[in-house]
C-alpha cells in the first residue's frame, strides 16, 4: 500500500513507519506522522532518509505541527455564530481550505518573532499556519460560517462579513483599528517610499511586507551587493529598484544632488566639494531623492541615533511654510483607545508658543486618523496651582490655543491622572473644557517627559506604538527609533503614504482642485 504512494497519514503508534517504506513512496512524498508524543517515524530520521519529503507531525519542536488548536476552536466559533444545527463535511472542508490559503499568504512579523525565524514562507517546512498566527480567528470562522449558510444548516445568517471579522478580532483582543485604518488608507496609492537602510535585514523585511501588502512601492537604498544577498535569503524575488549612493552608476545623480544641495546651503557653510562627499551618505542622498521628487517619501533611523538622522533631513527638507518648529507624535495603542503623544523626539524644552504649535500640529494628526482631538497639556500642576515657570509656560500655551484655535477642545495645565480620569476631572475641576470628556491627546512640557512616557507605555504596558511621526516638514520624511521593529517600520511606511495623500489634498484645496 505504501509503494509509490503520494501521501501517508498516520494516527497510530510510534516508529512503525520505516525508512525503507518512506523510500518506496513517490517523489516529494507527503508524510503526516501524527502519533504523539512520538510519531510513526522520527522527523530527523525522515529528513535524513529523503531530502524531498514534506513532513508534518503533532510536535511543536518540528516544522508543520498538526494541532487541534488550528481547527476545533475556529470551526466551533463559526458554527456557533450562525447557530448551525450541525457541523457537516462542507464546514470542515471550508476550514481546511482556509488554513491552506492562509499558509500561502505573507506571514505576520509577530509569528516570525514568536518562533525565532527570519521569515516563514510557504514550502516544505511551512505548509500549515502556526498556532500563534493572529489571522486564524479572522479567516477560519468566516469560512466555516459561509459553508454552514451555503449548505443550509445556518439558522442565523451573517450579512456583513467585514463587520463580523472586526468583531472576531475584538473578541480575541487582536483588534487594532488604527493600524487597519492606516494600512487600508495607504494601499493602492502607488507612492514610492525609499528605505534608507535597506541593507539591514529588518529594514528589508519591512520593505518586503510593504511591497507584498500593496502599501507602497519600496525603493531600496544601500549597498547593492548586501541588499541582493539579503533578498535571496528572504526569498524576496520582486523586481524592486535598488539605489546604491556609493556606486559609480549613480555618479550623475550624486553630482546633480550635490549641486542642488550646495546651492541650498551655500550661505550656511556648504561648498560643492563638501556637498559631493555628503551625497555618498545615505540619509543626505535619500533626503535629496525626496526633495527632487524622485520618490514620494522616506523612512530611516533603524541603525543610527535619532539626532544624526534628523540633521540631514532638516538641512535638505526643512520646515513647511509657516512652521516654526518640527515635532514628533507617537500614537500609543492602549486598552482605553489610541493616545496621541507629543513631542516625543525633537524639542528639548519648548516655550509656550512652541508648545501651542506642537499641540495644533498634533491635533491635525489625530484628525487625519479619524479622531476628534481632545487635548490635555500636561504638567505637575493643575490649573494655576503652581507659579513656577515650568507650569506657567504650559498655562500660557493653553491661553494661546484658546485665543488662536477656539475650535479645539484643549485645556491645562493638568496632571496626567486627572487628564485620563474623566470622572475625577469632572468632580475636581468641573470648569475645565475637558470635564466629562475622554482625553485622547497628551501634550508634554518637554522632551524628557514625553520620551520617557511613551517608552514606559511600550515596555511596561505592552502598548503598540506608531511613530515618531514627524510633523512640520516640507515633505513626507519619517525617522523611526533606533532598533525599531519590522512592524513599526511597516506602519511608518503607511504613515508616509498617508502623509503624501494629505499634502496632495491640501495642495488641491489651495489651487481649487486643479
Amino acid at each position: 500500500a505504501i509503494d509509490k504512494a503520494d501521501v501517508f497519514i498516520g494516527l497510530s503508534i510510534a516508529n512503525i513507519f520505516t525508512p525503507s517504506m518512506l523510500n518506496s513512496m513517490a517523489a516529494h512524498p507527503i508524510v503526516f506522522a501524527m502519533a504523539n508524543p512520538d510519531p510513526e517515524i522520527d522527523y530527523n530520521l525522515a529528513m535524513k532518509t529523503r531530502k524531498d519529503v514534506i513532513m508534518a507531525t503533532g510536535r511543536s519542536d518540528h516544522p508543520n505541527q498538526v494541532n487541534n488548536v488550528l481547527g476545533f476552536p475556529f470551526i466551533f466559533r463559526g458554527a456557533l455564530d450562525v447557530r448551525a444545527t450541525s457541523i457537516n463535511e462542507e464546514m470542515k472542508m471550508a476550514a481546511v481550505k482556509a488554513l491552506a490559503n492562509l499558509a500561502k499568504q505573507p506571514v505576520p512579523e509577530q509569528v516570525n518573532i514568536a518562533y525565532g525565524e527570519t521569515r516563514f514562507t510557504f514550502g516544505a517546512e511551512y505548509i500549515i499556519p502556526k498556532p500563534f498566527d493572529q489571522r486564524l480567528i479572522s479567516e477560519i470562522p468566516p469560512a466555516v460560517a459561509k459553508a454552514a449558510m451555503e449548505s443550509g444548516v445556518a439558522k442565523n445568517p451573517i450579512l456583513d462579513w467585514e463587520k463580523y471579522k472586526e468583531e472576531l478580532m475584538q473578541r480575541s483582543g487582536n483588534d487594532n483599528k488604527v493600524v487597519r485604518l492606516l494600512h487600508s488608507r495607504a494601499k493602492g496609492n502607488n507612492k514610492r517610499i525609499v528605505f534608507a537602510e535597506a541593507d539591514s535585514l529588518d529594514v528589508l523585511k519591512a520593505a518586503q511586507i510593504v511591497h507584498e501588502e500593496g502599501i507602497a512601492i519600496p525603493v531600496l537604498l544601500g549597498n547593492k551587493e548586501i541588499i541582493s544577498e539579503l533578498k535571496k535569503e528572504l526569498e524576496f524575488d520582486a523586481d524592486i529598484e535598488i539605489v546604491d549612493p556609493s556606486d559609480e552608476a549613480f555618479a550623475d545623480k550624486r553630482n546633480q544632488y550635490a549641486n542642488t544641495y550646495a546651492n541650498l546651503r551655500q550661505r550656511k557653510g556648504s561648498t560643492l566639494y563638501s556637498a559631493k562627499i555628503k551625497m555618498r551618505e545615505r540619509n543626505y542622498f535619500g533626503a535629496m531623492m525626496v526633495l527632487e521628487g524622485d520618490v514620494d517619501g522616506m523612512i530611516s533611523g533603524y541603525s543610527r541615533a535619532y539626532p544624526t538622522v534628523v540633521k540631514p533631513i532638516f538641512e535638505v527638507i526643512g520646515r513647511a511654510a509657516g512652521v516654526k518648529k518640527v515635532a514628533t507624535v507617537n500614537i500609543m495603542i492602549t486598552d482605553r483607545g489610541p493616545l496621541f503623544l507629543a513631542d516625543t523626539s525633537i524639542n528639548i524644552d519648548p516655550n509656550a508658543a512652541e508648545i501651542a504649535e506642537i499641540a495644533q500640529m498634533t491635533a491635525n494628526v489625530a484628525s487625519t486618523f479619524g479622531f476628534e482631538p481632545v487635548m490635555a497639556l500636561l504638567s505637575y500642576a493643575n490649573f494655576g496651582s503652581s507659579s513656577h515657570p515650568d507650569a506657567k509656560k504650559v498655562r500660557d500655551a493653553v491661553r494661546i490655543l484658546h485665543e488662536t484655535h477656539p475650535e479645539l477642545v484643549v485645556d491645562g495645565e493638568i496632571q496626567t491622572d486627572f487628564a485620563l480620569n474623566k470622572e475625577m476631572l469632572q468632580r475636581q475641576f468641573p470648569f475645565s473644557k475637558l470635564a466629562g470628556k475622554k482625553v485622547n491627546t497628551l501634550i508634554f512640557p518637554n522632551l524628557e517627559s514625553a520620551n520617557i512616557t511613551y517608552k514606559l507605555l511600550k515596555e511596561l504596558n505592552g502598548a503598540d506604538s506608531i511613530g515618531p511621526i514627524m510633523v512640520g516638514l516640507r515633505k513626507s520624511v519619517h525617522v523611526v527609533q533606533l532598533g525599531a521593529s519590522v512592524d513599526e517600520m511597516v506602519n511608518m511606511a503607511a504613515v508616509a503614504v498617508i502623509d503624501c495623500q494629505e499634502r496632495e489634498k491640501r495642495k488641491k484645496a489651495k489651487t481649487g482642485g486643479q
